[in-house]
């Protein structure tokens, strides 16, 4: 079998592979679970998806921020939710599974990747779930005042941030569209000697009184690249709870907030468009 329709998948089942505008597209069967896929663009694993299960999370920093997903407000409350990266669209349908009648906005740059995954993981038609194909920046710019209770950032452009969404005028633009007391979280990538990751962390002290970070022990020590999911807000964040949940994963994660985390920037500054990089890309083992 080749392509599945509607995600009906039998046994044998092979990748879908197609060119989207972000590079080569492939849809991976998961051959542990029935109706599962993971997306891959250029060899760099994306997404997992799981039709029958979509609060199933399969990747690390996923299950990390459906832990900030689950604490942004009580069990079951809908929330207005703006996902900046698409991807397989798997948070907005973790959003959706968890919290019905949430109303949510993806933006999502690759409008042939949108294409791909709605065709071939088509979302449940009766999430309130809304897509833009525009830049991510763009996208947020249309977003009401004060409309979201969460904003998502987990954009990449081959394996990298792109510069326009790391700087003090982003993080503007993503206060202005949330509620107050809303919640951002920011899936950011880095490795030693982490220079993106605390020019991240000076930026989001520059605009918000409360911060959190998630991430592998191994990672926060400088020893290997990998992710690291920032939480950020003007309200007091759940850091005892968002500590037991990120400690009980498969692969435990470590939070550090307060003073261990202004410590842990080392003195680095707010991030401007005017300065702003691209996060490094990650070495080619990472893949492996």
């Amino acid at each position: 079998m080749g392509k599945s329709r509607s995600g009906r998948r039998r046994a044998g089942a092979e990748a879908v592979v197609e060119r989207v505008d972000g590079g080569l597209a492939e849809l991976v069967p998961d051959r542990e679970r029935a109706r599962a896929w993971t997306l891959v663009i250029d060899g760099a694993p994306q997404s997992h998806v799981d039709l029958d299960d979509p609060a199933y999370l399969s990747f690390e920093y996923q299950r990390r921020l459906g832990h900030v997903i689950d604490l942004a407000a009580p069990p079951g409350r809908p929330v207005h939710a703006v996902h900046l990266g698409g991807g397989a669209f798997t948070l907005a349908r973790y959003v959706a599974a968890t919290r019905p009648r949430s109303t949510q906005q993806v933006v999502e740059r690759d409008a042939a990747l949108v294409q791909l995954v709605r065709r071939e993981l088509p979302l449940d038609p009766n999430a309130r779930i809304r897509v833009r194909s525009v830049d991510a920046r763009e996208g947020l710019a249309k977003v009401p005042d004060g409309w979201a209770d969460l904003v998502i950032t987990d954009v990449f452009s081959g394996a990298r941030t792109p510069a326009h969404l790391t700087s003090t005028e982003f993080l503007d633009d993503v206060r202005r569209a949330l509620k107050p007391g809303g919640v951002h979280a920011a899936n950011l990538a880095d490795g030693p000697p982490l220079v993106h990751l605390r020019g991240q962390i000076a930026t989001a002290a520059a605009r918000f009184e409360q911060l959190a970070l998630v991430a592998d022990p191994t990672v926060l020590r400088g020893k290997r690249f990998g992710n690291a999911v920032l939480v950020a807000s003007d309200h007091p964040l759940p850091v005892a709870e968002l500590t037991r949940r990120a400690a009980s994963d498969p692969h435990p994660g470590r939070v550090e907030h307060g003073r261990t985390l202004t410590d842990f920037t080392g003195g680095a500054l707010p991030v401007t468009d005017l300065a702003a990089v691209a996060s490094p890309a990650p070495p080619a083992s990472v893949f492996k």
